[in-house]
């Protein structure tokens, strides 16, 4: 069976469709068993889906918003 750190490892390839019909069987079973890796999978799905629909262009005001935001956390 497959371990937590293998589907870790396999999970890009996985969620791109690129392992082969027994890594993909391996991998369904260890997500059929497993809660924090079926977690781990859902979010990488979600991350999959915001990265996605970012811009492909930079956007200007993007560097000084996450400037203003450490600044912020860090308490300044």
């Amino acid at each position: 069976m497959l371990s937590c750190k293998e589907l870790v490892a396999s999970s890009s390839d996985f969620l791109d469709g690129q392992l082969r019909l027994r890594q993909r069987i391996a991998v369904r079973l260890h997500l059929a068993s497993c809660s924090n890796c079926r977690r781990f999978i859902r979010q990488m799905r979600v991350t999959q889906a915001v990265l996605r629909k970012l811009p492909d262009e930079p956007i200007p005001e993007l560097d000084s918003l996450a400037k203003r935001l450490a600044e912020i956390q860090q308490g300044r």
